[in-house]
Order: C-alpha cells, then structure tokens, then sequence
C-alpha cells in the first residue's frame, strides 16, 4: 500500500500535462502511485498517460468520460486508488520539489490525521510573483494536529482540493466523495470540513498552481452559477445534520456566503433574467442555515448579508453599482495605412456581416499557398454559393491563378472584405488592426508542426523573443481565433501551450498535406518537367530552416561539393525559408533553386529525398514516405538559442548526418534509404502523421463553412490504409 495516491484529471490541460506528470514522478519520495484520469482510450492525454504507464510502474490511467465532469474523474481516480493518502493534482498544475517528502514528515510528526491542509503557490500563466494565498490561514492553525474547533477558520471552503491530502480511510468510512457541477471542489472542501475530527497544516508549498490565461472555466457567465448555491445548500444541510458547534458553524456559513456574495455583485457571470433569481434563491437559504447567534460583519460586506437576507434586490445592486452592466473590454482602433481607409474600414464595420464571405490570407500575403489555399479549392467545389477573396501582397497579384479573386492587402477593397467577411482564414495572422466581429469565425490554420518553440513559449529565449515584438499583442491576435487546425496530438498539445486561448482545436490534418494522398504518378512526372529535374535522377530536396541567431540566407553546406561527393545520379532542389522566398540564387549545374516556386507540396512531390535541418518540412514530407536526412551541424546551438519541443537527435525520422562528409557518405553508400532509416521514419510517421489523411480540406469545410455537426464529419483514415503519392524512385530496404 502505497503511502500517497496523486490523483490527477486531464480533460482540457493535455498540452501541460506531461509537466504535471514529470513534476510528480522527480519526487525524492518515491512511495506513491501516481494516476492519471483520461477521458477516454484513444483520447489525447491517454496516449501521454500511457507512455509514461509503459516507462514507470507506479503510473496507472484510468478513464473517465468527459461528460463525468471534474468530479466524475476524481472520484474515479479515488475507487482506483490504494494509497493511505489522497492527493488531487490539476493536469496543468505541478508538485512542488520536495513536495512528498515534506508531506511525508508532517504526517509522521503529528501522525494519522483525517485532513493536512498545505501552502500551495499560484503562479501568474504569464509575468508577475507567485502569491501564497494560504500562508496568512495557516500561520494562524495549531502547531501540532488538532480538532476542527480549534482553528474553525481553516477550512476546505478557503483552502483547495489541490493543497490538500486526504486521508483514504478517512472518506471511505464517511463515503465521501465530489459531487456533481460545476462549484464541486467546494461541496468536497465543505463536506470534508464538516466530517473531520483531526486536523493538521504544513507550513510549506506542495502544489504550484498554474493560473491560467482564460481564468477559470467556473467564473465564466452562465445559468452553472446556480449550483453553487446547491453546493451551499448541501453544506450547510450536512452541517445542521451532524450538530456543528456554533463555534465552526459561523465561519463556515460566513465563507460560504462570501463566495454567494461575490457571485451576486458579479453581474457578468448571471444571464440577466436568473440575477433576481439567484438572489432570491440566496436570500431563502441565507435565512433558513444562518447559525444562532451568528454576528453579521461590519462594513460593506454586512450591508450585504443584511440586504441578501431581506430580499432586497434593488437595495443590493445599487449599493454595489450592480446596475452598471459589465463592458467587454474596448477592441483597439483599427489601423489601416491613411484616415481615409480607416475612415472607410470603420465604416464597413457597422454593415451587417456578409454570410456567404470568406477571406483568405497565406504567409502574410505572399501568394496563394499552404493550407488556405486548399480550402479554398476544396469551398469551391463544396460550397459553390460562398464567394472567396484571397488577399495578397502588391508584387504577388499577377501570379494568383486564373479563376482565383483577390484583392491586395493594404487597399480600400481588402479592407471592406475583411470588415464584412463571416469566414476569415489564415496559416499566420490578420493584421493587428483586424477587429475581431460577433458572428465572424476565424480558423488558424497554422503552418507546420512544432518542432522549435512557439508562441509564449519563446519568451525565455531573448533572440527569438525580441524578433517576435509584443507577446501582448500576439495574445491579442490568439483570441480572435474560433478554430486551431493540427495535425497531430503532438501540435495539438504544443498549440495549447504556446497559444493560450478559447479557441477549438480542430485535428483534422493540415489540408495543404491532402495532395500528398491524393497526387498521382502523372502529377509527379510533370511537376520534376516543370522543375528541370533530369529524367533518372534522384532529386534531393534541400530544405534549411531559418535561425534567429543569422541575417540573411546562408544555405549551411556546400551544395556544389555535396553532389559531387553524393554520386554522379544526384541533383538538389533548394528551397530556402519562406522568410526568403524573394532573394535571388539561381541555380547552377546540379543544384536547382525552386525557392520561388508557389507550392512547397510540390516541390515536395518531385523530390526523392528530403534533407533539412529542423525545417518543419520533415513533418509534411514524412506524409509521403520517403528517404529523409536530418543535416544536424549545429543542434546545440540552435536548441540553445531557439529552444526545442522534443529532442530530434533521439527520435529523428531517418539517418542524421553532422558534417558535410557524413551527409556525402550516406547517399554513396545508400544508407540513407536502408532498413533502419526506413525504421525511424514508420516510428516517426506514427507519432507525426495522425491525422493527414488527404480529407483535410473537406473536413474544414464541412464543419466550418457548411456547419455540419462534429459527428458528420468524415473520420481520419489509418495510417496503414493510406496511399501516399508514388515517388519517382523507388528505393529498396539494405
């Protein structure tokens, strides 16, 4: 029997949760289990619980449907727990390091105690100190363990479930356990206080809480605020059952009706016809549990229990200016170039939003391109009656494909279409002057997969920090996004975490990869001719990533010397970073530059082998099942400066090669095709190619532009049932 149970849900946090994990099994203490609580076996955070299920024994999952809510998962985790103490952990929180061993000796000094309250830490999602908010409570508590009515302050209503061990026995004998709704951590935190009869507190941190950039899904506007008033009601009738002394019994009624209060005051959480309601509600069960001899307090807050128990509603708004509706906060000014266009986009803003309008941009106006441009393709053949505008730079306009309407970005009409646009489109950002209307949708629809660091997550890297401009205004530009494509569990954790936001993440595949299932020997053929790839060579896409830390393109290996050394067959397409795509290197002899070419996917089509760097290129190629070398001559550096998801040189999708002879010599010698390299490619194609099926696009469609219901949605094909694109050379296995 294990001495601790961590207890720890996932629904909503699987992009911080392997944090919380880790922060659990690096304990000194190592007498617990820990146990992970999934929504369901083929979900996203079950395949996290279940690798670290497979690395450490004492890691169970259980599952827990997420219709079971928060407090369906812990009390799940409890029935499979066996430790003689419980603790419950929030899958985006972390223990703090010596957390067990500390719990561990508290416990052995004061001995068996039904409840120990701990210190926790909250800990800002972005800038500013941790508070300790518990501190002051406890530094008030008895030293030793002691009974309730010692300290009757201290209780579950103040101090978290997630700061707290329980014991096992303890909730078992009282058949203690979350109940259902929203408020559910303060009907337990109640209950538990109510039922125990020995007490303890540690004077010291054990879980660090991660205050989230949304704020707490609780605190949101909606008809739920009512069950915290059946949270109360359920508190205080178990309170009334068991005799509690009016010594425990005021503060307890005096926290519970503080939390009541706020909510009352608060009129943005209340729909405005269930304010009066919630009230009144208030009011009857304020008068029927308020304890004898309860003294109201001073001030504000006991005009406020005077007015709650008296009925009067008018009374309470207008002392706290409850009348003034909330206001959202005020949307920045949009700043298109010159008063003109301002006037005239603020102008569009007023007339109603056009249904049957979708705008689409692309690497900030440099073509059409990526994912926006298949959609695109794919509306046109599934929602003919939507028009499509595609937005471009000036210097792109003649190269848009005929029967593809445009507009460039800067000009009075690209601003009218995206003031009036219901759909709006992009695989980077709108400008910041965009504003963000009520009924518009806009989907992310990103670029790649994250290898580097992304979004907040730069922020500790100071060359990569200072390149990206104002985290704030990155945020401002996050939450006017409605959807967020991924392509694998991978980006759809790594998005969470570097994007924080409302947004859902939609894991449908990036629809730019959907030709890769779909192209044909045909196509293959005749995207090399256009190329200038001679017949019967093996053409070696190089494809180099940028790096913060250099101005300017260096292509980082001599591509001249490299075909010469690689064999007498091989040519190499080079294709630089979009951030370059406008420079001028003109291929000579065997190295042909297709950097300006429009579609990446197809000079990734013509290519029989890929060698980059850390480009998230090798994510896309890997769709195709071919040859890829890694060129890795300066990972740690790069890690260094940029900052990494996972460590490519243990789990590379083919050979790797760190010297320019290295590279020369996989490709004289075959290796770069052989068996093993072919081994890291399925391993890496498992975990990176999830949900590029080469429906994509019409699933966008479907459930964005169409509005079909999740469930009719055409599910993502099996990785063993697709047919990538036929290469040009075939390559056996050595």
């Amino acid at each position: 029997m294990p001495r601790f149970s961590i207890i720890v849900p996932s629904h909503g946090v699987v992009g911080r949760l392997s944090q919380a994990l880790d922060s659990v099994l690096a304990q000194s203490f190592g007498d617990f289990e820990l146990i992970p609580v999934c929504d369901a076996p083929d979900a996203p955070a079950a395949a996290v619980a279940a690798g670290y299920a497979e690395r450490d024994s004492r890691v169970t999952a259980v599952h827990s449907p997420p219709s079971a809510g928060l407090a369906g998962a812990r009390n799940t985790g409890m029935r499979a727990a066996t430790g003689v103490y419980l603790l419950f952990l929030d899958g985006d929180d972390t223990l703090a390091p010596g957390a067990l061993t500390a719990l561990d000796a508290r416990l052995t000094r004061t001995g068996d105690v039904d409840v120990l309250y701990a210190e926790h830490e909250r800990t800002p999602w972005w800038e500013g100190e941790p508070a300790n908010p518990a501190a002051p409570l406890l530094a008030r508590a008895p030293k030793g363990a002691f009974a309730p009515g010692e300290a009757p302050r201290v209780t579950g209503v103040e101090l978290p479930v997630w700061g707290t061990a329980y014991r096992h026995d303890f909730l078992t004998e009282h058949e203690l356990a979350f109940p259902e709704g929203h408020f559910t951590d303060l009907g337990f935190g109640g209950l538990v206080t109510v039922r125990a009869e020995r007490v303890a507190v540690l004077r010291s941190v054990v879980v660090r809480h991660h205050v989230r950039r949304q704020g707490s899904r609780i605190n949101l506007p909606g008809a739920h605020h009512a069950e915290l008033l059946d949270q109360v009601d359920l508190v205080l009738r178990t309170a009334t059952e068991q005799g509690l002394s009016k010594r425990r019994s005021g503060p307890l009624f005096e926290q519970l009706f503080a939390l009541v209060l706020r909510t009352a005051a608060h009129p943005a959480r209340l729909p405005g016809a269930s304010r009066r309601a919630f009230f009144r509600r208030a009011g009857r069960l304020h008068r029927r549990h308020r304890p004898d001899g309860f003294r109201t307090p001073g001030g504000s807050v006991g005009v406020q229990h005077r007015l709650l128990a008296a009925g009067a509603y008018t009374a309470f708004r207008a002392l706290r200016g409850a009348n003034q509706r909330a206001s959202a906060a005020a949307q920045r000014l949009p700043r298109p170039a010159g008063l003109r266009t301002r006037l005239y986009y603020r102008r569009q803003l007023r007339r109603p939003i056009d249904p049957d309008l979708a705008v689409y941009c692309a690497y900030w106006g440099r073509g059409y391109a990526c994912s926006p441009a298949a959609i695109h393709a794919k509306a046109a053949e599934l929602a003919p009656h939507i028009r499509q505008v595609f937005l471009v730079e000036p210097d792109q306009a003649h190269a848009m494909p005929a029967g593809v309407e445009y507009a460039v970005l800067g000009s009075r009409r690209a601003w009218q279409v995206l003031a009036r646009a219901k759909y709006l489109v992009n695989n980077a950002n709108f400008a910041e002057g965009v504003v963000k209307r009520p009924g518009s949708v806009h989907v992310q629809t990103q670029h790649g997969t994250p290898l580097k660091k992304m979004g907040v997550d730069q922020s500790t890297y100071p060359v990569v920090a200072a390149a990206t401009g104002s985290f704030t205004k990155l945020l401002g530009r996050v939450d006017r996004w409605d959807y967020n494509l991924s392509s694998n569990t991978h980006s759809t954790q790594m998005w969470e975490r570097a994007f924080p936001g409302s947004y859902e993440q939609l894991e449908y595949g990036y629809p730019r990869n959907d030709v890769f299932c779909t192209a044909t020997a045909d196509d293959v053929t005749r995207i090399r001719r256009e190329l200038g790839v001679p017949e019967g060579k093996t053409a070696v896409l190089y494809a180099p990533t940028h790096r913060d830390y250099e101005s300017g393109f260096g292509a980082g290996l001599d591509l001249e010397a490299f075909c010469e050394a690689a064999g007498d067959d091989v040519v190499v397409l080079l294709r630089a970073h979009y951030f370059y795509d406008r420079g001028t290197r003109a291929g000579t002899g065997r190295v042909i530059d297709v950097t300006g070419h429009r579609s990446t996917e197809e000079v990734c089509l013509a290519a029989d082998v890929l060698v980059t760097d850390y480009s998230s290129i090798m994510f896309d190629y890997a769709n195709l099942d071919r040859p890829i070398v890694v060129y890795a001559d300066d990972w740690d550096v790069y890690t260094e400066t940029r900052g990494v998801y996972f460590d490519l040189m243990a789990q590379p999708p083919g050979a790797v090669a760190r010297t320019p002879e290295e590279l020369a010599r996989l490709f004289r010698d075959g290796s770069y095709a052989s068996a093993s390299a072919q081994a890291l490619r399925d391993a890496f194609r498992s975990r990176f190619c999830q949900f590029d099926d080469g429906r994509a696009a019409e699933r966008v469609v479907r459930r964005v532009l169409l509005g079909e219901p999740p469930e009719a949605i055409p599910p993502v094909r099996p990785l063993a049932e697709r047919t990538p694109a036929p290469a040009a050379r075939t390559f056996v296995r050595s």
